[in-house]
């Protein structure tokens, strides 16, 4: 029986970077067959968070592959149907935007749109500053979306960030086997 093949795509969210990749380096030791994904901003940029090198290492050292990081190397992922999954983590209001209104213009809106076109599943880990401001509609518009799931999340600091929204990235174990089977994990708020 073959792996199956998932999708990890990482936006610009460098604070969560230390929380998703001990999941990606958990989805493999699971066994499945994991495809990085990273958006120039995240493959590029050094913060004080860390290295975009070190991150990079680590990553394409548990993944056994080069991490995916332009839009002509995503666009295959659809004709191809290289994925039974994608997972984007942390995903960014920035990005949950384009997705919410059909733009398609980082490594990972392509990976993402491309995976689409075969109905399969797409999961959402949101990290944004604005989940419960101006990007509120927009992760409304997502999670009303066929083969669209989130990991389930929770403000991230309330009296200091009110609008802020944090995945659980330790659910997305749970929420990506759910997700398989076209179901969303709940509850989805914790």
């Amino acid at each position: 029986m073959r792996k199956l093949a998932i999708g990890f795509a990482l936006c610009g969210s460098f604070c969560t970077f230390t929380k998703v990749i001990p999941e990606i380096e958990r989805l493999v030791s699971d066994g499945y067959d994991v495809f990085p994904i990273m958006s120039k901003t995240a493959y590029s940029t050094d913060t004080r968070f860390g290295k975009a090198s070190d991150f990079i290492s680590v990553i394409e050292k548990a993944c056994g592959r080069n991490i995916i990081k332009t839009i002509s190397e995503a666009e295959p992922i659809g004709p191809k149907k290289l994925l039974d999954a994608l997972i984007i983590a942390p995903c960014t209001g920035n990005t949950a935007a384009k997705l919410a209104c059909g733009i398609c213009d980082t490594s990972v809106t392509m990976a993402a749109k491309a995976h689409l076109r075969n109905g399969r599943p797409l999961i959402i880990a949101i990290s944004t500053n604005d989940g419960l401001g101006m990007n509120m509609k927009n992760i409304g518009l997502l999670s009303a979306s066929k083969n669209i799931f989130f990991v389930p999340f929770r403000q991230d600091d309330s009296a200091g960030k009110p609008n802020s929204l944090i995945s659980d990235m330790s659910k997305i174990p749970d929420t990506l086997k759910a997700a398989l089977e076209y179901s969303q994990t709940q509850p989805l708020l914790v």
